[in-house]
C-alpha cells in the first residue's frame, strides 16, 4: 500500500475534549465585554454573535464556499465595534480565547498518541493535521498538549475559510505540500466530514469510531479492520481510541 503521508483530524481522533457553551460561559464573556465598555447582557451577546456568524456563513456559502468556516475572533471584534470600542481586533482575540477556556471541561490526548506519532515519524512517515477548528484557540491547545512539534504541517480550517468535507481544504494541503494522493491516508472520526471529504478527493481513509464520533454514525466495520481488510482495500475502520494499538496498525499499512 505504501502510504507515506498521514493526514490526521484532531478532535475525536487525537484529542479527547468536552466543551459546554452554556449560559455561564456567555455570562463570563459578556462580563469581559463590559469591562471594556461594550455592554451586552449574556442573552444579547449570544444572539448578536449568532446573527453575525450566520450572516457571514450565508454570504460565504452563497458566493464561493459549500462549507464556510468563519474566524471566531472576527465575529467577536464586530460585536466590540458595534459598541464603538477601539482596538476591537485585539479584544476580539482575547474574548474568543476567554470563551473557549470557559467552555472547556477537559481536553487531553487519547492514550498512546504522542508515542504513536513519534514512532510513525521515526519510521519515515510524514504527519499532517487537517482540522475543522479555530486557530485563535486550537493553536494554543496544540502547544498545551505537546502536539505541535510532532507534526510536519498544521492546517486549520479557519485559516482557509472552508472546512471538511470541502475538497478545497484537502486540496490546499496537497497543493502546498506537493503531496501525491496515492501516498496519503486520512485518519478521522467523522464519516461525514473527515472520511467523506477524503474519499471525494481520492485519498485512502481510516475511520476511527470514538466517543466523540457523532452519535448517528455507525460503529467501525470489523471486516475493514486493518488486520483483516481485503487485499487492495483503501478504506479501513477501527473501533476505539487506543493509539498504542492503532499506531502499529498504521505503520504496517505503510509498509
Amino acid at each position: 500500500m505504501g502510504y507515506r503521508d498521514l493526514v490526521f483530524d484532531l478532535y475525536g481522533t487525537l484529542v479527547d475534549i468536552h466543551t459546554e457553551e452554556n449560559a455561564l460561559v456567555w455570562e463570563k464573556t459578556a462580563l469581559y465585554f463590559g469591562f471594556y465598555g461594550a455592554h451586552y447582557s449574556p442573552e444579547e451577546l449570544q444572539a448578536a454573535f449568532r446573527a453575525e456568524l450566520q450572516a457571514r456563513e450565508a454570504k460565504a456559502g452563497q458566493s464561493y464556499e459549500c462549507f464556510p468556516d468563519i474566524p471566531f475572533e472576527q465575529v467577536m471584534a464586530v460585536l466590540f465595534r458595534a459598541k464603538g470600542i477601539e482596538d476591537a481586533e485585539a479584544l476580539g482575540i482575547n474574548a474568543a480565547q476567554l470563551f473557549r477556556i470557559s467552555s472547556i471541561e477537559y481536553v487531553k490526548l487519547y492514550p498512546g498518541v504522542l508515542e504513536a506519532l513519534a514512532d510513525l515519524r521515526k519510521a519515515g512517515f510524514r504527519l499532517w493535521l487537517l482540522s475543522n477548528a479555530q486557530r485563535v484557540f486550537t493553536a494554543f491547545e496544540l502547544r498545551h498538549l505537546g502536539l505541535g512539534d510532532q507534526l510536519d504541517g498544521i492546517y486549520i480550517s479557519s485559516d482557509y475559510r472552508c472546512r471538511k468535507p470541502d475538497a478545497r481544504f484537502y486540496e490546499a494541503l496537497l497543493r502546498e505540500q506537493g503531496l501525491e494522493i496515492g501516498d496519503c491516508l486520512m485518519i478521522g472520526n467523522d464519516r461525514h466530514t473527515d472520511i467523506a471529504g477524503a474519499k471525494a478527493v481520492g485519498m485512502a481513509t481510516l475511520y476511527m469510531h470514538t466517543a466523540l464520533t457523532p452519535p448517528d454514525q455507525a460503529e467501525a466495520d470489523p471486516g475493514l479492520h486493518p488486520d483483516v481488510a481485503p487485499a487492495g482495500c483503501r478504506h479501513f475502520e477501527f473501533e476505539g481510541d487506543d493509539w498504542s494499538v492503532l499506531g502499529p496498525l498504521i505503520r504496517r499499512l505503510g509498509s
